[in-house]
């Protein structure tokens, strides 16, 4: 199980990677980065993509309510604990030079983190970063 600098290093091993980071989503913060930033400053970069992730996570039109993310038996009444997983999987923003994945986290405690990888648009396989994206993030483990 890869921890953070080998889990941003595999994502740039991608084709077409030109940055990558694992960001608190709650804090705006960087918590590991590799390669470039799209504006040249990876702090930066974390804090703006904190705000698209904190809103897909937190606004009811993306984020299915309670009840939806808890697997139930059918019956509509969902089991008792925790929700299952980040309410949403993967934010996709396509520019005309790149494409940006940030892919949730899920972590046996209370976090909000996610993964940002920045794919060059002419030479990075979307469908490829986001079935890698979703390996390495379920091996991460943040220590």
């Amino acid at each position: 199980m890869p921890g953070i600098d080998e889990c941003l290093l595999e994502a740039m091993a991608l084709p077409g990677a030109r940055g990558a980071a694992l960001v608190d989503w709650s804090s705006g913060l960087a918590l590991g980065t590799a390669g470039d930033s799209p504006v040249g400053d990876h702090e930066t970069t974390a804090a703006e993509t904190a705000e698209l992730a904190r809103a897909a996570a937190e606004y009811e039109s993306f984020a299915p309510a309670e009840a939806e993310r808890i697997p139930g038996d059918g019956s509509g009444i969902p089991p008792a604990g925790p929700p299952v997983g980040p309410p949403v999987e993967d934010v996709i923003v396509t520019t005309r030079t790149g494409y940006h994945v940030l892919r949730f986290v899920e972590t046996s405690f209370d976090s909000s983190v996610f993964l940002h990888l920045w794919l060059d648009r002419a030479d990075g396989n979307l469908a490829l970063a986001r079935h890698r994206l979703r390996a390495l993030a379920e091996g991460l483990v943040l220590r």
